[in-house]
């Protein structure tokens, strides 16, 4: 066998162990999972009639009220759900490399990068599975979306790659915490950054100095262009701005990810 022939299949066995933690310890991954709809649920039945009624038509491609508002809402809830599944990464992460299993990991002939690989991929199965089952809750709840097999498939590849992105950075995260805890606080920022952009209510009904943080953090070309893609609303340059974010947020956390751990592997 090949060098990277050895490396997928090591990778394999690492995706492997990931995805049976997730399936015998699910308490983490239905906590994760349950964030994003309790925000869904919470905005849609108690804010939504009204929240719905101020935004403009445009914005939703309809009128207002709270079936406006399931669509207008829905791409933040699902960036909230790639962002939350990454969140556990971090902690996944912090916990083996807290717990001994690295320095049983350096003893073994496996390819160290599996290790890290492992984790990034199951992440990306278990995001897979939180987008649908959020999505399908939502669908329940009234959302109806007039995208084509196109553009579903196009809003699918933005939020993976959002995916991607957020896992590395969790990854990294993870690897630089000194503690399980502080693993599990540190990403925290990643589920407020929909609040602080366009992902609840339109940039325009912020505060001056707010509204330009609003429109610049990488979060809002992503759910801009989610919204765009699903609803039918303008994109303009923003699918370009969320691709660039994505890109250089995975590539530089990626290097950051990869030294880390080679540091510890040395130590």
């Amino acid at each position: 066998m090949t060098t990277l022939s050895y490396g997928m299949r090591d990778s394999l066995t690492m995706l492997t162990r990931n995805l049976r933690h997730m399936r015998r310890y699910p308490s983490l991954s239905l906590l994760l999972l349950g964030q994003p709809l309790l925000f869904l649920l919470l905005f849609v039945y108690v804010f939504g009639g009204t929240l719905g009624d101020g935004l403009d038509g445009a914005a939703v491609g309809g009128a207002g009220g709270r079936e406006a508002y399931v669509g207008y809402v829905m791409p933040a809830i699902l960036l909230m759900t790639v962002a939350s599944v990454a969140l556990g990464t971090a902690i996944s992460v912090a916990t083996d490399m807290t717990e001994g299993i690295i320095a049983r990991f350096r003893t073994m002939a496996i390819s160290k990068a599996s290790v890290l690989t492992g984790h990034v991929v199951g992440a990306l199965v278990q995001t897979v599975i939180g987008l649908v089952v959020v999505l399908g809750v939502g669908l329940l709840i009234g959302f109806s979306p007039n995208a084509s097999l196109v553009e579903w498939v196009a809003a699918a590849g933005v939020l993976l790659l959002l995916a991607v992105a957020l896992t590395w950075l969790t990854v990294a995260l993870g690897l630089a915490a000194k503690s399980v805890e502080t693993a599990s606080n540190t990403p925290m920022f990643l589920t407020i950054l929909p609040f602080l952009g366009s992902g609840f209510v339109p940039t325009d009904s912020m505060p001056a100095w707010l509204r330009w943080f609003a429109e610049y953090q990488p979060f809002t070309p992503v759910i801009e262009t989610v919204r765009g893609l699903l609803l039918g609303t303008g994109i303009g340059n923003r699918g370009w701005l969320a691709v660039g974010w994505c890109v250089l947020i995975a590539v530089l956390c990626y290097l950051w990810s990869r030294s880390l751990f080679a540091r510890e592997r040395d130590r």
